[in-house]
């Protein structure tokens, strides 16, 4: 039985399979880099490395890379009670090389991650959690994983959780279906308490330029807290009564992967240590202390190379 102050992430666990050949496509490529990847998985390793209680949800294949990242995943803490690994299908794999001028060449392999059901998942479990997290990429893409996903998402609010969602849009998976994206990003942010976007995702959703109105468009589908993350001009933080920029922490990036997933990772391990979460509604001041912090957190993951990897301790923040 998971502890009532978890956070359980729910989605995508993958292996990434980078090229290193330098300014190659795929049928060129030779030399590959296998990674855990999965933007909740991210999440959960981040609140599990911060010192916190996180619990992955997903599914992966009962094959060489399934174990892989279940292995990757409790060396850092995670609880992985709930990772179904599934004796069918393989897990799910995404090949990607980049060419110098900045374009990716990408083949995604979909595989256990589309095949979670509701049966699948302990219900106790996750009405004991504190906070439900909903971070996929491919969650929504097909079912039976996106009626799995949206259901959850009812249910944990009919228990009254609290619900953090980031759509974390991939334009590679979504080519061609940028409206059906759209449509069920909106439900979910009509049931979440936070909801994080990049300022890309928050035009694409909204359609508009203007961040203000973007947000105010966020908040009124439903949004309690919302948070635009700028890259380098910090992250615009709004509750619906104030809005504010907290600013960025400025370092040499090497490498940005899963900055994002770290600063989400680092937002629900303070949340999950707040006593009574729902004055984090009002309190403006604490949860820009706590924006502020996760900025910290995902500024150092660009400092290193990886995702999982790079995520720092709470005494490398310090």
């Amino acid at each position: 039985m998971i502890k009532n102050h978890s956070v359980v992430c729910i989605g995508e666990l993958l292996i990434d399979f980078f090229c290193t050949d330098i300014d190659v496509q795929l049928i060129e490529g030779r030399q590959f880099i296998k990674s855990a990847g999965g933007a909740p998985a991210n999440v959960s390793a981040t609140i599990a490395k911060l010192g916190g209680n996180s619990v992955f949800c997903g599914k992966v294949g009962q094959d060489p890379f399934g174990y892989y990242l279940k292995q990757t995943l409790e060396a850092v803490s995670v609880d992985t009670s709930m990772l179904v690994m599934d004796e069918k299908e393989g897990t799910t794999l995404a090949f990607v090389s980049l060419k110098k001028n900045g374009e990716r060449d990408f083949v995604f392999r979909r595989g256990a991650d589309e095949k979670l059901t509701m049966d699948e998942i302990d219900q106790n479990n996750i009405r004991n959690a504190k906070i439900i997290h909903f971070g996929s990429a491919t969650a929504m893409l097909s079912n039976p994983f996106c009626e799995t996903y949206l259901k959850l998402i009812s249910n944990a609010k009919e228990e009254g959780q609290f619900i953090c969602f980031d759509p974390n849009y991939r334009v590679d998976l979504w080519r061609g279906r940028v409206n059906e994206f759209v449509s069920y990003t909106k439900k979910a942010i009509a049931l979440s308490d936070f909801v994080k976007v990049s300022d890309e995702e928050l035009e694409l959703i909204t359609n508009t330029k203007d961040h203000e109105e973007g947000v105010k468009s966020l908040h009124a589908l439903g949004a309690a807290i919302v948070a635009v993350t700028l890259g380098k001009r910090g992250t615009l933080l709004s509750n619906g009564r104030r809005a504010e920029i907290v600013k960025s922490i400025h370092v040499t990036s090497i490498d940005s992967t899963g900055a994002g997933d770290a600063f989400v990772g680092a937002i629900l391990y303070k949340l999950a240590n707040i006593e009574l979460i729902e004055t984090i509604y009002t309190d403006f001041e604490q949860l820009y202390n706590i924006v502020y912090f996760a900025n910290k957190v995902g500024a150092l993951v660009c400092t290193k190379i990886g995702a999982i990897a790079a995520l720092p301790t709470m005494q490398e923040i310090e």
